[in-house]
């Protein structure tokens, strides 16, 4: 809310690809604890399953629409609808994404330099392993933006990458790095998705779910987004609901399994929705 503020605010008015103008801010740190609560909004209603969907694609490698649509959520069907993705030589058809997300943090490609074949580095996997052994080098980075692959995507990566850190507790922490972020949408979906990530990557693990600090560079509200956000700053949150893991899920394959059913967010009751708008 105080961000939507200091954007209403303080924003200049700026051009971008859509068409659509928006309200900019630039240079954003958000930090959530969760200890203290799931954070999510309360102040609107978050399809917070469809969050949990997307990012459980995301964990799996999806690169098709219909593999999130089975999994619980739509919010890659315009993309991979869109007139200039469809024009791309990469196309594959229907449903198509191409090599986002997912397909970078699980198989990501490079070519050996001895052999001249193309091999596959799962990032996450690695993470995982070296959290398991306990090992935190300060090098625990998922990166998603492949500068190779730009134009084989539906969509170029707005989280460019994230971190991972162990403190001598057993806490761990992520950080998010997003080189654009659509506030009223996107950032009621990252929050609680990376969060979501935090906290499955913490139980299979066996550590503490720490702090979650997401970093925006560019921070916006659409024109067509502004009245809805001045009406939702007026409003109060509220308590922070619980995540529930199925303790069934016990590893990363297990994760790659897993579907919405292993998840809950207890407790979740948040004020009534208001509808923004998708600018694609």
């Amino acid at each position: 809310l105080e961000l939507v503020h200091d954007i209403l605010t303080n924003g200049e008015l700026t051009e971008n690809r859509t068409g659509v103008q928006t309200q900019t801010v630039y240079g954003v740190m958000l930090k959530f604890d969760l200890s203290k609560g799931f954070p999510i909004l309360t102040t609107r209603q978050v399809n917070w399953k469809s969050v949990f969907a997307e990012m459980l694609g995301f964990l799996k490698g999806a690169d098709n629409n219909a593999e999130f649509e089975k999994l619980g959520t739509k919010v890659w069907a315009q993309n991979s609808e869109a007139e200039y993705w469809k024009n791309n030589p990469f196309y594959q058809g229907p449903g198509d994404l191409g090599r986002i997300y997912g397909v970078q943090a699980r198989d990501w490609r490079t070519m050996d330099p001895q052999t001249k074949e193309v091999r596959t580095i799962d990032q996450l996997k690695i993470i995982v392993d070296l959290l398991n052994n306990r090992q935190d080098n300060r090098r625990l980075i998922v990166n998603h933006w492949n500068p190779g692959e730009l134009d084989q995507m539906a969509l170029p990566p707005c989280h460019v990458l994230y971190q991972f850190n162990l403190d001598a507790k057993g806490r761990l922490h992520l950080s998010m790095y997003q080189r654009s972020c659509d506030v009223p949408l996107g950032l009621a979906f990252n929050v609680p998705g990376y969060a979501w990530l935090l906290s499955v990557i913490a139980h299979i693990t066996g550590l503490k779910p720490g702090t979650f600090t997401h970093f925006i560079n560019n921070a916006h509200i659409y024109e067509n987004q502004i009245e809805t956000a001045r009406l939702h700053v007026q409003r109060q949150p509220g308590p922070l609901p619980q995540i529930w893991i199925d303790p069934q899920i016990k590893t990363l394959e297990d994760l790659e399994q897993a579907d919405l059913s292993s998840f809950d967010l207890l407790g979740y009751q948040p004020q009534s929705p208001l509808t923004y708008p998708f600018t694609v």
